[in-house]
């Protein structure tokens, strides 16, 4: 939250990569919004359970908050692929329509997206109630179902494509990036302290979400459940909280309006 307030109030950090960085941290309250009231609720309850409408909606937001922070991930590659690739072009290429643009693309694409794997849930008639996970899976929600569920495979196939594709668009951009890097120290420096931190967080995010997508479809029962519930929740509670102290501590610009932010409040309370 701090880092969310200062970019919105510091006008300096109203630059692409901040204003990139800002919606990945609400982004990543509104993933968790989707898990710590029921998951508080089950902490002081001995019965875990939900209601059917309860769970279509907790999935609905996990699901659109994962897909909004990968979008955002691949605007973020985007951005630093123009800004080190192409520096003189950087302000023409990057401007504040395209900024818009990016941001509504990677915002209403995934409530889109979402929305109609809800819709294909919502017609199959389910056979059972039982689900082994922390929180509401959409694909475990499906696998209850007695009916035909080739609708919702194909769709769920054709959305790994696409994500896919940003996946691969990830890759290039930074192999392009780290070959202009290698030719000069200061372009590495300019690497290490504005592209490091996102690739740390992509690596460690896809990475978590690969194997609860995977686990998901073709799960195996030999896997401890401890680390099930681990993989589970970490890219909603602690890469949420990993992002801000990663580039809140690596990106010095950052990291000195934050203390000026704190300073005025201390002067404040003084």
């Amino acid at each position: 939250m701090t880092l969310i307030i200062t970019i919105i109030i510091e006008k300096t950090l109203h630059e692409p990569m901040y204003i990139f960085l800002c919606n990945l941290c609400v982004n990543g309250l509104y993933g968790t919004a989707g898990l710590y009231p029921k998951l508080l609720s089950d902490f002081l309850s001995d019965s875990h359970v939900i209601s059917y409408t309860g769970c279509l909606i907790q999935a609905y937001v996990i699901y659109t908050s994962v897909l909004c922070e990968f979008t955002i991930f691949t605007m973020m590659a985007y951005d630093r692929y123009v800004a080190i690739r192409k520096p003189l072009q950087y302000h023409s290429i990057m401007t504040a329509r395209t900024i818009r643009k990016f941001l509504f693309i990677s915002w209403i694409l995934p409530f889109c997206e979402s929305v109609i794997v809800i819709l294909l849930t919502i017609r199959l008639p389910l056979c059972g109630s039982d689900i082994n996970k922390l929180y509401c899976d959409n694909w475990l929600v499906v696998k209850l179902s007695c009916v035909d569920t080739t609708i919702n495979n194909l769709y769920g196939y054709t959305a790994l494509m696409y994500h896919l594709m940003q996946a691969i668009f990830i890759v290039l951009s930074y192999i392009q990036i780290i070959r202009e890097c290698l030719k000069s120290s200061k372009e590495r420096s300019t690497f290490l302290q504005t592209c490091l931190p996102h690739l740390i967080s992509l690596i460690s995010f896809t990475i978590t979400i690969l194997f609860d997508v995977l686990y998901s479809r073709y799960g195996s029962r030999n896997i401890p459940q401890a680390l099930l519930n681990f993989m589970a929740v970490e890219f909603l509670v602690i890469h949420p909280l990993l992002n801000p102290l990663m580039y809140g501590l690596k990106l010095s610009q950052i990291r000195r309006r934050v203390m000026r932010v704190f300073s005025r409040n201390v002067n404040i309370l003084k």
